[in-house]
């Protein structure tokens, strides 16, 4: 990523890493596949590669997201981010992810979001700006898929997030 201001907060939306099949089991308790283990430590690694380690990291309760978080963490090194888990961001739609993300502190400058779809994709698109990068956009109005994360860029406070305030930089997916 590119060099940003004092001012500038980043987000990382993450769709969890590949799941197994439900197979009659609650979705909840849905682990990660060997492929979406494999996948969660490459996302590590690219974000770590592009300095986007994060101050604070938001996690759905479901196994495969905190599975997720737990795999890629381990690209970290030493950093030691603040993990809040947030039953808020099992059933999440837009709403409830902004208003989760109005709550951390102004002074956190990076925060990762590891969640689901529709609703990584669907945030994303709602908060991009006129300034964000329009191919991004098209990708996440159709949607993302596992292991994939977007960045967004806010030149204010996070209690100021709100539809069209975002500059959408980049979607990700470590696997392409």
């Amino acid at each position: 990523m590119s060099p940003i201001s004092d001012r500038t907060r980043r987000l990382v939306l993450l769709r969890h890493a590949k799941a197994e099949p439900g197979d009659g089991a609650a979705d909840e308790v849905r682990p990660l596949a060997l492929d979406g283990r494999r996948q969660a430590g490459r996302v590590g690694t690219a974000l770590r590669a592009t300095d986007l380690v994060p101050e604070v990291v938001l996690v759905s309760p479901a196994v495969r997201t905190r599975q997720t978080w737990e795999l890629l963490r381990g690209a970290f090194g030493d950093a030691e981010p603040e993990v809040v888990l947030t039953d808020a961001l099992y059933t999440a739609g837009v709403d409830d992810v902004v208003r989760v993300l109005r709550e951390v502190d102004e002074r956190v400058r990076t925060v990762l979001v590891v969640g689901h779809e529709p609703t990584m994709s669907a945030t994303a698109a709602a908060l991009a700006g006129a300034a964000s990068d329009a191919t991004a956009v098209a990708r996440v109005r159709a949607g993302v898929p596992t292991a994939t994360y977007v960045v967004l860029e806010l030149d204010d406070h996070w209690q100021a997030l709100a539809a069209g305030a975002v500059d959408l930089r980049a979607v990700i997916s470590p696997d392409l």
